[in-house]
């Protein structure tokens, strides 16, 4: 099964029915991605698939043969939105997380609180408040907004 992991072109010997979580956490060492639940319900296990956030507990690895997958291990670790994560105290025990970001990561421009909460709406946290989440990530999209304007103007 080929596919883009990371910018990377990956080849795997999984079956096809595999779940991309365990591919991805098996068979290609990317344990960022999380399993909470194991049925789609609760977002920690979202990774990209061509730009589109999804849960890879319910995604069969044949399903992105020839597509871009994104991991949490993509992002690298000095994204801003991390950091935010972290400053705003976003994260705690950490499960959700990696999946949080990533699905925040698929919002588009200038997002508006309503925005990031349908965004971030299938991914559930157990530890800590959502405005502190909904708050690192609406400061991460006002600071990607103030870098696209000040490079659109040099």
């Amino acid at each position: 099964m080929k596919f883009v992991l990371n910018g990377a072109s990956t080849d795997v010997m999984a079956h096809p029915m595999s779940r991309l979580l365990d591919v991805l956490r098996e068979e290609c060492g990317l344990t960022g991605t999380k399993e909470g639940c194991g049925e789609g319900e609760c977002g920690a296990c979202t990774v990209l698939v061509n730009g589109e956030p999804v849960c890879s507990c319910l995604i069969p690895v044949a399903q992105v043969e020839s597509a871009d997958v994104v991991t949490i291990e993509g992002l690298g670790d000095d994204h801003p939105l991390q950091h935010l994560f972290m400053n705003e105290i976003g994260a705690q025990c950490g499960i959700c997380t990696p999946g949080m970001i990533m699905a925040a990561i698929a919002l588009g421009p200038s997002p508006t609180l309503d925005d990031v909460k349908i965004a971030l709406a299938g991914n559930l946290c157990r530890c800590t408040g959502y405005s502190a989440i909904y708050r690192a990530v609406l400061k991460w999209r006002e600071m990607s907004d103030v870098n696209v304007s000040a490079s659109a103007t040099r």
